[in-house]
């Protein structure tokens, strides 16, 4: 059985602006079907990512494949298959959103009865039915639900979301998190953002981008266990006496004070959860509280890219 090509296959690719080195050798798969976050900080290269994916910028090297094609220049078979928001959409504000969102239709060449059934199924989805104020006075969520609206008005095969959260209200974030759920198995996605919290959320498989270079990519729990570091939050009746005798254990890589508690990083969960009330009773200390839990993502993510020199 033959194994189809990922939608989005990238293996040492290069984009230079003169002597920037804005991507510099990025190699990444995403898989079928899966809401796939793209992760990194501010200028780390995603929104170049994404305007190559999309064919408005040529790479400078490297081999870059999207549904099978080279997306550069982007045949229209390509287009066809893929739905796209940009970090900062554009709207004719004088449309309302069903307007804009039919002739978005059109543009693809779809016919009457296809446009009207899927903007009424796409307006129900973003929650802008029956909403009948033109572009202009709606609010930032309101903008950025239609624009993801608009992004599935061909039914893509691969959905492309630059920064699809960014500036918005926990409210606005909520809506287009829901939404973007909501995809899960209908089409793949590729999530460029730099907010930890919304990758968490809605992602199943991430890469993390610093400074052009891909250095993880996983799905979340694989990535978390990758690192192999836990952290175990202790509560005892003198804390700075515990953070004494646990600094030199061979499995504690960071011990602190957390207000009444110590929170330790450890690399042997075992080791610690075995000695840690040894240890506690051999001090004469009352154990009050022991803990368990692995890194967050953003811990994972910090020590990622703070670890690079």
């Amino acid at each position: 059985m033959t194994v189809p090509e990922a939608p989005i296959e990238l293996e040492e690719v290069v984009k230079t602006f003169g002597t920037v080195r804005a991507l510099d050798g990025v190699t990444l798969s995403v898989p079928h079907g899966s809401i796939f976050g793209f992760l990194g900080p501010n200028g780390s290269g995603k929104t170049t990512t994404l305007r190559l994916l999309t064919g408005l910028a040529r790479p400078s090297g490297g081999r870059l494949r999207v549904l099978g094609y080279s997306p550069f220049p982007a045949p229209p078979a390509l287009l066809a298959r893929i739905g796209y928001l940009p970090d900062v959409p554009r709207f004719y504000e004088w449309m309302t959103g069903a307007e804009f969102l039919r002739l978005t239709g059109r543009l693809f060449g779809l016919e009457r009865h296809v446009v009207d059934e899927r903007v009424d199924a796409l307006l129900e989805l973003s929650g802008l039915h029956g909403v009948g104020a033109k572009i202009g006075g709606y609010s930032r969520g309101m903008k950025q639900r239609l624009g993801v609206a608009q992004a599935l008005v061909n039914a893509p095969d691969l959905l492309l979301l630059d920064e699809p959260t960014s500036a918005l209200d926990p409210l606005g974030r909520k809506e287009i998190l829901d939404m973007i759920a909501g995809m899960r198995g209908r089409a793949t996605v590729f999530f460029s953002t730099h907010i930890l919290a919304d990758v968490e959320r809605t992602c199943d498989t991430v890469a993390i981008l610093d400074r052009g270079r891909v250095v993880a990519e996983a799905p979340i729990d694989e990535l978390r266990r990758r690192h192999g570091r836990h952290r175990v939050l202790v509560g005892v009746d003198d804390p700075a006496r515990l953070v004494a005798a646990c600094e030199k254990r061979p499995w504690a890589t960071a011990v602190e004070l957390a207000g009444p508690l110590v929170e330790l990083t450890v690399n042997d969960l075992g080791a610690a959860q075995r000695e840690l009330p040894a240890i506690v009773a051999e001090l004469g200390l009352a154990l009050t509280r022991l803990e368990a839990g692995e890194l967050s993502l953003e811990e994972v993510f910090v020590d990622l890219v703070r670890g690079r020199p």
